[in-house]
C-alpha cells in the first residue's frame, strides 16, 4: 500500500467540490467491463459479501451453538468476539502479505484459509473447534478488509474510486441480509457450509481478474503493468499520464519507505490525518455497529420481537441506503453525510435504551416494543448512510504515501481492537441490564409507575 492514493492537499473531510467538478457520466470509457467485474464481481461482491456473512453468521446462530454445544453466555461471547481477535492478527499481517505476495494471491489465500475457518465451524463438535474456526475466518476477513479497498483503489480511476470503495459497505448488507435469513431457516452447520459458497466464487473468479498495476509497477515488470493498465482503462484510451503518475509514486515511496515507520506517525505534521483516520475507525465501532450487528436477534429477543423477521428487515433496509451513499456521496460531501449519518445512529440509540427503560419498569410495554425496532431500524438505515462506508474511504485518501502503508495497519487493527472490545462486554451488559441500570436499583417486577418516587 506503499504507493497508494497521492497525499492529499487539503482535509477530505471538508465539503465535496461541485458536482460538475466530481462526476463523471457513466459513459466515461475508463469505465471498461474488466474494471467492473474485477471491482464487483470478483472482489466487492464476493469479498464483501463473505465478510457480511462472518458479521452476521453469530445472530443466527447463538441459539442452535449454545444449546448443541452446551455454551454459557461467556463462552459463546468468547466465540463471538474472537473474529476480532482474529481481525487483528489479519490487520497485523496484511500489509506485509499483500506487499510481497501480490494483492490477488494475498485474496486467494484468503479465500482458502476462510473456507477452512467455516468448514471447522460446521463439523465441530467442542467449544474450541468453533472458536479455532471462527478465529480463522477472523484473520481472513481482517485481511480481505485491508486488501479489497487497497486493490479497488489501484485499479480504479479516480473519479470512480470513492464509489467503488463504498459499494463494498453495500455487498457487507447483503451477506448479513442472506446469513440472517438462511440462518432463520437452516441449523448453524448449514449456514457455515452456506458460508463458504462466496469464498470459492472469488477464488475461481480470481483467476479472470488482473494484478494490481502499481504492485506489478513496483516489482518492475514494466511490460505487464502497461498491459494490464491499459486492459483496465480500454483499448483506446491515453495511459500514458496515468502510467507516468504511477511510476513516480513507486519511484517516491522507494526514497521513503525505509524511514516511515511506526514512529513516523507521531510527527506533529501527521497528527491532524492520524486522528481523524483512528477517530472515525473508534466512532464506527465504539458507536455500537459491532455489538448490534452479532447480537441482533438477542437484542430483538430481549424487546419480544421476532427473531428471524427483525435481524432480515434490518439488513434489506440498509440495502437502498447504501446505494443512497453511493450516489450522493460526490454530490453532498463525505463529511455531510457522516454528521447525518452519526446523528441519526445516535437519536435511534436513544430511542432503544428509552424502550428498555420502559421496559424495566414495567411502564407502555407495547410502545417499549415499538420504540425498540423503530430505533433499531433507525440505527441500521443512519450507520449505512455513512459511518459504515465512508471512514474506510477516508482512510484510503488522506495519508501521504510515505506513511500509508502504517498508518493503514494503524486504522485498523484500532478498528478490530475496539470492535473485540464491544463484541465480547455487550452480551454480559445486555444480561446484566439492558436498560444499563445497575441491577441493585432495578425495580421488581411488581413494581408499578408510582413506586418510582418512593423507590
Amino acid at each position: 500500500m506503499e504507493e497508494g492514493l497521492e497525499a492529499a492537499a487539503s482535509p477530505l473531510l471538508l465539503a465535496a467540490k461541485s458536482s460538475s467538478e466530481s462526476f463523471k457520466p457513466a459513459s466515461d470509457p475508463s469505465l471498461t467491463p474488466l474494471l467492473v467485474f474485477s471491482s464487483f464481481v470478483a472482489l466487492d461482491l464476493w469479498g464483501s459479501f463473505s465478510y457480511g456473512c462472518a458479521v452476521g453468521y453469530s445472530s443466527p446462530a447463538e441459539s442452535g451453538i449454545m444449546e448443541d454445544l452446551g455454551l454459557s453466555v461467556a463462552a459463546y461471547s468468547v466465540f463471538g468476539s474472537i473474529l476480532t481477535i482474529g481481525g487483528m492478527v489479519g490487520a497485523i499481517l496484511s500489509g506485509k502479505m499483500t506487499d510481497l505476495i501480490g494483492r490477488r494471491g494475498t485474496m486467494w489465500i484468503c479465500q482458502v484459509v476462510c473456507m477452512a475457518g467455516w468448514l471447522a465451524i460446521a463439523f465441530a463438535k467442542n467449544a474450541w473447534c468453533v472458536d479455532i474456526g471462527r478465529f480463522v475466518v477472523g484473520v481472513a476477513v481482517g485481511i480481505l478488509t485491508y486488501v479489497v479497498p487497497v486493490y479497488i483503489s489501484e485499479i480504479a480511476p479516480k473519479n470512480l474510486r470513492g464509489r467503488f470503495t463504498s459499494a463494498s459497505q453495500l455487498l457487507v448488507c447483503c451477506g448479513s441480509a442472506v446469513a440472517f435469513l438462511a440462518g432463520s431457516v437452516v441449523s448453524w452447520r448449514a449456514l457455515s457450509l452456506i458460508a463458504t459458497i462466496p469464498n470459492i466464487v472469488q477464488f475461481v473468479g480470481l483467476f479472470f481478474v488482473p494484478e494490481s498495476p502499481r504492485w506489478l509497477a513496483k516489482r518492475g515488470r514494466e511490460k505487464e503493468f502497461e498491459a494490464t493498465l491499459q486492459r483496465l482503462r480500454g483499448a483506446k484510451s491515453d495511459i500514458s499520464e496515468e502510467a507516468d503518475d504511477i511510476r513516480d509514486a513507486v519511484e517516491t515511496s522507494k526514497h521513503t519507505s525505509d524511514e516511515a515507520g511506526i514512529l513516523e506517525l507521531f510527527q506533529k505534521r501527521y497528527a491532524y490525518a492520524i486522528t481523524v483516520g483512528v477517530g472515525l475507525v473508534l466512532l464506527q465501532a465504539l458507536g455500537g455497529n459491532s455489538a448490534v450487528a452479532y447480537y441482533l436477534g438477542a437484542i430483538f429477543a430481549k424487546v419480544n420481537f421476532s427473531t428471524s423477521i427483525g435481524p432480515v428487515v434490518f439488513s434489506l433496509l440498509q440495502i437502498p441506503v447504501s446505494f443512497v451513499t453511493i450516489l450522493s456521496m460526490d454530490f453532498f460531501g463525505r463529511r455531510t453525510l457522516l454528521m447525518v449519518s452519526a446523528t441519526t445512529s445516535c437519536l435511534s440509540l436513544l430511542l432503544v435504551g428509552l424502550s428498555f427503560c420502559l421496559q424495566e419498569i414495567q411502564y407502555l410495554k407495547e410502545l417499549s416494543t415499538i420504540l425498540a425496532v423503530v430505533g433499531l431500524m433507525g440505527y441500521g438505515c443512519g450507520f449505512a448512510l455513512g459511518m459504515s462506508g465512508i471512514p474506510w474511504v477516508i482512510m484510503a485518501e488522506i495519508f501521504p504515501v510515505n506513511i500509508k502503508a502504517s498508518a493503514g495497519s494503524l486504522v485498523v487493527l484500532n478498528s478490530w481492537a475496539s470492535a473485540w472490545v464491544m463484541t465480547y462486554a455487550f452480551n454480559f451488559m445486555l444480561e446484566w441490564s439492558p436498560a444499563g441500570e445497575s441491577s441493585s436499583l432495578s425495580l421488581p417486577p411488581t413494581a408499578k409507575l408510582t413506586d418510582i418516587e418512593e423507590f
